[in-house]
């Protein structure tokens, strides 16, 4: 019997684009019992109505089953000693090649040389188990760290603690992605990221020059010309309500389910 379809479903043609990589991350022996459609649905379900795992419909694959393939492709592999920049998980691989594939079927390169970059803090829960305090904005948990192009696409994503500053999460997330940001020429930044200190890392990097926007040169309250796209970029996730606050245990469970936010956009515009 087919199951329910539920609105945060991707269609079978669109999850054919991932298929094949998540079917090759584990070799198995024997067929499969279970759909990996299904099991990716359920995941994006919990994304999108923010339920808890045990709470999955019932005609879902069993919840353990959908919990342990999502820890499986949300690992990403330990820096080893000397690195800056380590292996994505798959759903990150995943994620910044459809982010490629879009760029390049709109005519243009892979890699992005104009980027945005902006923070978010969000509040954590009580089951979150890592958080700091943001006393900029008086919020208790942990900050999301975006580098986007014109159009709102992610190229790098990191995820601290809340005391962590702008500044510093975005060198972090410089530092992390250095190797996908290598054709940024432009940064552009808020009033926050002010400082030749800041300037001077970005150029030691990535090479690249910042621009700050600030609000102040305006005269006015309006909204600060190209600043507008990073924050789109952030009104997107909130469409995810387990995005709204941090439920999740890890960093890396948090950060994996931005990526899956972003992952799952993309496929629904194929």
């Amino acid at each position: 019997m087919p199951r329910t379809i539920y609105p945060s479903d991707i269609t079978p043609e669109q999850f054919e684009f991932i298929r094949p990589y998540l079917e090759k991350f584990k070799k198995t022996t024997k067929p499969r019992k279970l759909k990996l459609y299904d099991i990716f649905c359920a995941i994006l379900y919990t994304l999108k109505s923010a339920c808890q795992w045990r709470m999955l419909p019932s005609d879902y694959p069993k919840w353990g089953t959908v919990y342990s393939y999502f820890r499986q492709w949300n690992q990403k592999p330990a820096l080893a000693p000397g690195e800056t920049e380590g292996a994505p998980s798959i759903l990150e691989k995943l994620l910044y090649e459809q982010v490629a594939a879009c760029r390049e079927s709109d005519g243009r390169e892979a890699k992005t040389t104009f980027g945005i970059v902006d923070a978010q803090s969000v509040k954590n829960t009580d089951t979150a188990e890592e958080k700091g305090y943001d006393a900029g904005k008086k919020v208790s948990g942990i900050k999301r760290h975006i580098v986007v192009d014109s159009n709102g696409l992610p190229h790098a994503i990191v995820v601290t603690t809340a005391n962590i500053t702008d500044r510093e999460g975005a060198l972090q997330a410089f530092s992390l992605h250095s190797s996908r940001l290598s054709d940024v020429q432009k940064i552009m930044v808020d009033g926050g990221y002010t400082g030749k200190p800041f300037a001077d890392e970005v150029k030691r990097i990535l090479n690249a020059d910042v621009e700050v926007a600030k609000r102040s040169e305006l005269h006015t309250f309006a909204v600060i010309p190209k600043r507008w796209v990073v924050e789109r970029s952030f009104a997107w996730l909130e469409k995810c309500r387990r995005l709204w606050k941090n439920c999740e245990g890890l960093i890396n469970t948090s950060l994996q389910m931005v990526v899956l936010a972003f992952l799952a956009l993309l496929l629904k515009r194929l």
